[in-house]
């Protein structure tokens, strides 16, 4: 995560000046966009959208979280907590359990708790601790986001992933509130699919040149002249995650929200979180470089200037702190020189050669459990079973994936525990 375009912890600065508390603070964070973006499309933005925020407030060009694994939860966790990683106990969506070899699921919990396995209170929790009548709300298109932003307190709301509509667990609520639950029955956000997605610009006006000449159709079928690597929609949910429809959703919900909780009406300081899944699903899929990025933005744009127009509408503007970041950047498209394009590190075939190693070094077994997350998780059953050593295992399968091109460090568990790693390429790991 290089450089971030604004930072959570300008929130705690409040703390250090003899300034009026805001009534309502708005945190919007736009999936996998890359701090040079704002710069890069400033010219087609309007004045009231992402240049009204550059523009009208504190601007942190050098802020970052030096850590290795910018992936969504991580930084989400980072962003709502404050804290790094090794606090608040986020490594990535799913890991392994090494006392009973089950994957584990950053959003299922334990023992019906909420929140999950988020260790460090995020700032929705800090705030209803504080001040329980503050009204604390996240809003994301699916589940993790919206967990990760809000933890255990506060109204999380996602988009149910088949039918697009509006939902939470019990643990959060024991029924959805009913003017959101009449818009779920209304189909509300299923008037944001548009036919196809088109241009809004006219195409001498975009930076970019990369065009996968993709139609997502509401009938769901996919119409293109593009290789076969590109996702096909199998559902409302998933048309409206690879289109800009997603990030209409989130903000139309935004002012709904607003609205009906009345957020920013009374001096007790509320909290709404945003997270524009859609932005991180478009980067991932068309690539940084393409068109369809750079319009997600400029469609994302409008719809915030719109957005703003109407929070400062119902909360004054000097009582409202927005702020305006990122989760982690995107790399390059790995096709991006089509004349020398760029191997691919391939995570199944790594694993399976892996599992071979250790089966001629050990015996045939089941060694690896799986990869995920830049991460090798080993069988501990098995390596006990056999009277082998954990640390040796794991410090010759971290010497061996060091060979694979791509792989620039390994690094064992062990090690990790007993050595120092307070600074260096250790830390951020």
């Amino acid at each position: 995560m290089k450089r971030f375009l604004l930072l959570l912890t300008a929130l705690f600065a409040c703390t250090f000046v003899e300034a009026k508390a805001p009534r309502l603070v708005v945190q919007i964070v736009v999936g996998s966009m890359r701090a040079g973006d704002l710069e890069r499309y400033a010219d087609n933005f309007t004045e009231g959208g992402f240049k009204r925020l550059m523009e009208g407030g504190a601007y942190y060009t050098e802020g970052c979280y030096d850590y290795q694994q910018t992936t969504t939860p991580v930084s989400l966790a980072t962003l709502a907590t404050g804290a790094m990683p090794s606090m608040h106990g986020v490594v990535g969506d799913y890991w392994f359990d090494y006392t009973d070899n089950s994957m584990v699921s950053l959003t299922e919990g334990r023992r019906g708790e909420g929140g999950y396995h988020l260790i460090a209170p995020t700032l929705a929790e800090a705030l209803r601790t504080q001040s329980p009548e503050s009204k604390a709300v996240s809003l994301a298109l699916s589940a993790s986001s919206a967990i990760i932003m809000g933890g255990r307190s506060g109204d999380i709301f996602w988009v149910e992933p088949t039918e697009a509509e509006w939902t939470s667990s019990l643990y959060y609520t024991r029924s959805m509130p009913e003017w959101m639950a009449r818009s779920n029955r209304e189909g509300y956000n299923l008037s944001y699919l548009l036919p196809d997605w088109r241009q809004i610009l006219p195409k001498d006006k975009y930076h970019n040149t990369r065009h996968s000449d993709i139609r997502l159709v509401v009938s769901g079928k996919r119409q293109a002249q593009s290789t076969p690597r590109r996702a096909t929609p199998q559902n409302y949910g998933e048309r409206l995650a690879y289109t800009p429809a997603g990030n209409s959703v989130v903000i139309g919900m935004a002012k709904q929200v607003i609205a009906q909780y009345e957020m920013g009406k009374d001096e007790k300081p509320d909290l709404l979180n945003l997270y524009f899944d859609s932005a991180r699903h478009i980067n991932q899929i068309y690539g940084p470089e393409s068109i369809e990025v750079e319009d997600m933005y400029y469609r994302l744009d409008k719809e915030l200037a719109d957005f703003l127009t109407f929070l400062f509408a119902q909360v004054k503007e000097q009582d409202c702190l927005v702020l305006l970041t990122s989760d982690h950047g995107t790399s390059a498209s790995y096709d991006l020189n089509e004349e020398q394009p760029t191997d691919r590190f391939n995570a199944q075939q790594f694993r399976v050669i892996v599992n071979g190693f250790l089966n001629v070094r050990y015996g045939a077994g089941v060694w690896v459990l799986g990869y995920r997350n830049q991460s090798i998780f080993l069988n501990h059953n098995l390596i006990y079973e056999r009277n082998l050593r954990l640390d040796e295992v794991q410090n010759e399968v971290a010497i061996f994936a060091q060979q694979f091109s791509g792989v620039s460090h390994a690094l064992a568990a062990t090690a990790l525990r007993t050595s120092y790693f307070g600074s260096g390429y250790a830390r951020r790991m």
